[in-house]
């Protein structure tokens, strides 16, 4: 070979490693599906609240909340801080719970075992919590733990909390229909994700999921509208969209868990009054209609229940916004990378969820060979499977920045998330105290974060597909429990079908 040939040679390879530095992550080699499912529910260990297990994976975090409920002669330990701060609210950490559940139970029989069984776990060490929770029902129930204005005013280790571990109670008749029914749906799904493997637990979920089903209707209303616990649940979890959903929601899980006519009536007969047919085409931790509507529709397909078939209608318009092909009027937004987009913050919560909606459905339908109706055209099990593909591929890496937002996953990744623990020095490392204002130094320290939360899901990009490494924009760089657990269903199936074109 000649010089200048190989000179040419060289400046090709060059090129070419130059050009692979800056193609999105993983696009050529495909995408680890089964490495991300693992990450994904190591992530829960991350946020675990009260005493920590001998086998705790998460090697970094420690025991703490060890007084949770004191003030009330209770055993509040346990369960989850929502996201990077160290507060427990009821409210999404039981959306959260629902979601594990749902994930094994549509998904659970595809993942490795070892993953379910570390599935199963992350849905157990928030659903014993919220058996404490509900402990005292009928005529008490507790809905948060931790003051949320003086965590939040505070940068410091879950192990080291000095704030206020107030317990906010809502006792009868005062209403806490959404808390209550999300709280009943969690325990009711978690009964059939245990039903096989630990049927003494699951009778014991399903038993208080009735409980607190009977107090969410029995005092209808939204917990944020006591007065006395309002600012301290507002604006962070308030009740925006109403208690109607979470009733129809726990009735559906409660059918569901136990073949109960007397659910399939209330589904039936309140429907209409409780809003069943609006806001159908959102799904996170205040808004249930279109998850509701997917759960219910599978009674509709496979047992033929015609009563049921605007549960299905109104399923089949919410897939059809997520296609943009479909002649339908109304589209969800996109961001140009192609990631479902809505404003207000923690925008991969909608993806991750609208993904684990898209999947279910079109298992549904293939299970009973049938397809959504959009106007003029009919849409298969294969094009929803495509539009959930594109979303997990896009949040793990397949996207304009070329970077994964599953911390932990792939070779770019956020390193400066907006959570306490992770970014100030594990009490491992660092035993003495770091104080309320003392942590600041770490939070407006330019360097990564000490400690990886692996698995965690950030907020996401702007719709303009932008992500800055920020840990102080919590909007784009917090993670949050309530985005990673549809996930777990999402990637188990994916691990399972790699190969989907």
């Amino acid at each position: 070979m000649t010089q200048r040939h190989s000179l040419f040679a060289i400046a090709s390879l060059l090129l070419l490693l130059l050009l692979a530095t800056h193609l999105p992550l993983n696009r050529a080699a495909g995408h680890d599906y089964a490495d991300a499912l693992s990450k994904s529910i190591l992530f829960f260990e991350g946020q675990r609240s009260g005493w920590l297990p001998p086998d705790q994976r998460m090697g970094w975090r420690a025991t703490s909340g060890l007084g949770d409920g004191w003030t009330h002669h209770m055993d509040l330990t346990g369960g989850y801080y929502d996201a990077g701060d160290n507060v427990k609210f009821n409210f999404p950490m039981a959306f959260t719970a629902t979601l594990l559940a749902w994930s094994v139970i549509e998904f659970g029989e595809v993942m490795p075992p070892a993953e379910q069984r570390n599935a199963l776990v992350a849905v157990r060490w928030g659903t014993d919590y919220l058996l404490k929770s509900i402990s005292q029902l009928p005529n008490r129930i507790f809905v948060q733990v931790g003051d949320p204005n003086s965590d939040h005013d505070c940068w410091e280790r879950p192990e080291d909390m000095d704030t206020a571990r107030t317990a906010y109670v809502v006792d009868a008749p005062n209403p806490a229909s959404d808390v209550a029914g999300e709280t009943a749906a969690a325990l009711a799904a978690a009964s059939m994700a245990f039903r096989s493997s630990d049927p003494g637990y699951s009778e014991t979920l399903l038993r208080n999921a009735i409980k607190a089903f009977e107090y969410a209707d029995t005092h209808r209303g939204a917990y944020s509208d006591n007065a006395n616990i309002k600012d301290d649940v507002c604006p962070f979890y308030c009740d925006f969209d109403g208690y109607q959903d979470e009733l129809l929601w726990g009735a559906a899980w409660l059918r569901r868990a136990t073949q109960d006519n007397l659910y399939l009536d209330y589904i039936q007969n309140n429907g209409q009054t409780l809003g069943a047919e609006e806001n159908i085409n959102e799904f996170g931790w205040d808004n249930k209609h279109a998850g509701l509507n997917v759960l219910v529709s599978k009674e509709f397909l496979e047992g033929s229940m015609f009563a049921l078939e605007s549960y299905k209608a109104s399923a089949d318009s919410f897939m059809c916004t997520l296609i943009p092909e479909s002649s339908t009027a109304y589209h969800i937004d996109l961001t140009p990378g192609g990631l479902i987009y809505k404003p207000g913050g923690s925008n991969l919560q909608h993806s991750t969820s609208i993904s684990f909606l898209l999947l279910v459905y079109a298992n549904y339908l293939e299970r009973t060979s049938q397809s959504a109706s959009c106007g003029g055209m009919t849409v298969g099990p294969a094009e929803l499977r495509q539009q959930a593909k594109r979303q997990v591929d896009y949040i793990l890496g397949d996207n304009p920045k070329g970077m994964s937002y599953m911390v932990g996953y792939g070779g770019q990744y956020p390193q400066r998330i907006h959570h306490r623990g992770s970014s100030l020095p594990s009490i491992k490392d660092r035993p003495d105290s770091i104080g309320c204002k003392e942590g600041s130094v770490y939070f407006n320290s330019p360097w990564p974060n000490p400690n990886v939360l692996v698995g965690a899901l950030v907020g996401g990009p702007s719709e303009d597909d932008s992500f800055e490494d920020d840990r102080a924009d919590f909007r784009k760089s917090e993670p949050t429990t309530y985005i990673n657990a549809p996930f777990v269903g999402v990637l188990a199936y994916f691990a399972a079908n790699p190969n989907l074109s």
